[in-house]
């Protein structure tokens, strides 16, 4: 049987009710092309084919004698290494972390995911503990962007991004912190949600900066990752941090239906810094366009201070970074890759009034943020000022200095998708971000699911699997 690339997790759920395909032979179909494409792209830090091939097997059973738990029944999807999944070491992509920091048990978000039916590839590889850069030295496979090999896959979930992008799962799980679910989207031409923060739980996740981390879904279109929200959100005792405000049905929410809702699209920093590549700016004024052409209302505006929400998302992040890995940062400097102690060790260098100066303004531009979308139900921006750079370009000086169009969203804790935008003339995927207000997740997914109705470059396969 062939199997698309670009299968979506909605096509496959028709499909395995309808009998036209069965669980088992597609995540054979998928283990086949991880395993055989792992060693070029990087995407799997390890695949669990054994337990995934039972898993399948139980779907289809499940289904065979009338029992159906939804969509994700039957579904092969990627877990990021930093998310805990009994049966497996969760390594954060370090020699630091603990062998049995998991205790063998499922973080809450991959428990549900079972509970569901969902069958797990294996743990895709990250960023060393989702801050650091690849390195070759710590012994981890080197991720490949698998449009070109030779570009960055983004970060830090660059597994479950390369995953979905060359059909090696047809979703999964990342965590954003500061962007690092959509930056993986924008590199590898897929959809990615970074929830409100609180949306979904965090426990059995290795904690990166805990005021700010969230974990969300990763798929090819909105639709799909509103099927994984549907599952993935709501509260867990477990989780001090998790919300106890009502969870939507989100994928009910894509009606397509979006005359007369509010857009609006800061222009300053977002579409006119140095650093914006103009092919990026025209694609996304295009996409916007075309929202505008379903019915919604546009119009420019402006955010204040954009780039010191970024910078002050970077101190928060870096200073509760440090302070988790301090010890260890001590006493086991050098098994950390070189990149990762860069960027820990800036949180060294912040004292107490830095830090009060932070954690100050992330409350006025939380605010503001707030006050903005009273007069917008959606804002849309770029997701990346550019497509996927050189990876032998990419150092950690150069990522800590690069403007951010994400990290801002993350300091307010507010949610934003990444969906892709068009190519640029190299073939490259670019990307658009659409942010909503705290917990309109089914309002973001809504306007993502509307754009994706009628463009198709989220369905589009990298021309190393045309």
């Amino acid at each position: 049987m062939s199997i698309p690339r670009n299968l979506t997790i909605a096509d496959a759920a028709r499909q395995l009710r309808d009998g036209s395909l069965t669980s088992l032979d597609l995540t054979t179909t998928i283990l086949d092309r991880a395993i055989r494409a792992n060693e070029s792209l990087g995407a799997y830090v390890e695949i669990t084919a054994d337990t995934a091939l039972e898993q399948a097997a139980a779907a289809d059973a499940a289904f065979k004698a009338g029992t159906d738990l939804g969509p994700l029944q039957g579904v092969p999807l990627a877990i990021k290494d930093i998310i805990a999944m009994r049966g497996t070491h969760t390594t954060a992509n370090s020699r630091v972390l603990s062998s049995d920091w998991s205790g063998n048990a499922d973080a809450a978000v991959v428990r549900r995911l079972r509970e569901a039916g969902a069958v797990v590839v294996g743990k895709s590889t990250t960023y060393e503990f989702a801050i650091g850069l690849p390195d070759g030295e710590t012994g981890f496979l080197i991720p490949h962007n698998p449009w070109d090999p030779s570009r960055t896959a983004g970060g830090s979930s660059s597994g479950t991004g390369i995953a979905v992008a060359a059909g090696l799962a047809l979703g999964g799980l990342g965590t954003d912190t500061a962007g690092s679910i959509r930056a993986p989207a924008s590199a590898n031409g897929h959809t990615g949600l970074k929830v409100t923060y609180g949306r979904v739980p965090t426990s059995g996740v290795v904690p990166l900066a805990p005021s700010l981390d969230t974990v969300g879904p990763m798929a090819r279109s909105a639709r799909d990752c509103a099927l994984l929200l549907d599952v993935m959100a709501g509260h867990d005792p477990a989780d001090p941090n998790a919300s106890r405000h009502p969870v939507d049905t989100y994928s009910t929410a894509l009606d397509g239906d979006i005359d007369g809702l509010k857009i609006g699209v800061p222009m300053p920093y977002f579409f006119d810094h140095d650093y914006m590549d103009p092919e990026v700016r025209t694609a996304v004024l295009t996409c916007i366009g075309q929202l505008e052409d379903l019915g919604a209302v546009v119009s420019r505006t402006e955010l204040r201070c954009p780039g010191l929400a970024s910078d002050a998302n970077m101190i928060l992040l870096v200073a509760e970074a440090f302070a988790y890995h301090r010890n260890d940062l001590v006493h086991r400097w050098t098994d950390y890759g070189r990149p990762t102690r860069l960027h820990l060790c800036h949180g060294a260098i912040y004292n107490a009034a830095d830090l009060v100066q932070a954690v100050r303004f992330r409350h006025r531009f939380s605010t503001a943020a707030a006050a903005l979308l009273t007069d917008y139900d959606v804002l849309i921006t770029p997701t990346t000022p550019h497509a996927a750079p050189v990876a032998s370009d990419v150092d950690a000086s150069e990522r800590l200095r690069a403007p951010s169009y994400m990290a801002q969203w993350s300091l307010a804790g507010l949610p934003a998708i990444a969906i892709p935008a068009g190519f640029d003339t190299s073939g490259l995927p670019l990307s658009l971000q659409i942010i909503g207000r705290p917990f309109a997740e089914a309002t973001v997914l809504k306007v993502a699911d509307a754009l994706q109705s009628v463009t198709d470059y989220h369905l589009a396969t990298p021309p190393l699997f045309a």
